[in-house]
């Protein structure tokens, strides 16, 4: 099987996950790792199963199969992010190297289980480089952005750009470091795609270059205000061109979205998403989208 469909917005096909019984596992690895792991507190396991399921009920709905990743071997709670540990590429899946010394187990786990689906391994990013997920956003088959900062770092880019090869145009963008080193930011906490044309962002940390990179390609941006930022206004999961998924109480951002044409539909994230820092996007990793 071939991963395809290399942008952030077209109707997604095919989405691996992994739910919260092979990722928070029990409610004693929740006590165990939440601290350890810096959520904002112990999320409740079985509202988490209940949340989760009705995620995956939207994607289901949206047409999109769902390819469930199992249990491994070193898996923590963020393991539920099924985003950052694989990249898919024209060449095939690139296994990441985790940033965070503590999900260093997750690429091999969900490599190991796409392989034997079909899907074919281009490379992997080794150490000392590092890579994750969701520092990346494809914007076309060839043009790639990338955010260099606390979970990848120069060479990890240098690696991925010699997998992709030069076909493929890389576009790497500073991050600001977050206010504690084993804190995220990523690329995607600060944009999400919505179409060819149009983009979610928060200015105040988006650099001028990206911007104007962004612009060149002809891409236009709704804007997150700065009280929903914080929530994860910026974290948005296209379903397909403007058809949108979003954490719910985010009255402004969703009404933006919708004035700019966007169909949305929220989910409740309290315990999946709000007490790990991690929205839609990083609790899918697309494998199949239209172009």
């Amino acid at each position: 099987m071939v991963a395809s469909g290399f942008n952030e917005y077209g109707a997604l096909k095919t989405v691996a996950l992994r739910v919260p019984r092979h990722a928070f596992q029990s409610p004693a690895k929740v006590a165990a790792e939440w601290q350890l792991l810096r959520f904002h507190s112990a999320p409740d396991y079985q509202t988490a199963v209940h949340e989760h399921a009705a995620f995956v009920t939207i994607l289901a709905k949206a047409g999109a199969d769902i390819v469930p990743l199992g249990n491994a071997t070193g898996l923590t709670l963020d393991a539920i992010y099924t985003r950052d540990a694989i990249l898919i590429s024209p060449k095939g899946l690139i296994l990441c190297r985790m940033g965070r010394e503590s999900r260093r187990a997750e690429p091999k786990a969900c490599a190991d289980e796409l392989e034997r689906l079909g899907y074919q391994v281009a490379g992997q990013i080794e150490a000392p480089g590092s890579l994750e997920g969701g520092d990346i956003i494809w914007l076309d088959e060839h043009a790639l952005a990338v955010g260099e900062g606390p979970r990848t770092n120069a060479g990890g880019i240098a690696q991925l750009s010699s997998i992709l090869g030069p076909e493929v145009t890389v576009h790497t963008v500073p991050l600001p470091q977050p206010d504690h080193p084993e804190d995220v930011f990523h690329l995607m906490s600060m944009i999400s795609p919505l179409d060819r044309d149009l983009a979610l962002i928060y200015r105040p940390l988006m650099p001028t270059s990206f911007l104007e990179w962004l612009e060149a390609k002809g891409i236009g941006f709704i804007e997150v205000p700065d009280h929903e930022y914080t929530a994860m206004g910026c974290n948005v999961l296209a379903l397909g061109p403007r058809d949108v998924l979003m954490l719910d109480h985010l009255p402004e951002t969703k009404s933006r979205l919708e004035v700019a044409g966007c169909r949305v539909q929220t989910y409740k994230g309290d315990e999946i998403s709000h007490k790990g820092e991690g929205g839609p996007t990083c609790l899918t990793r697309p494998l199949v989208r239209g172009a």
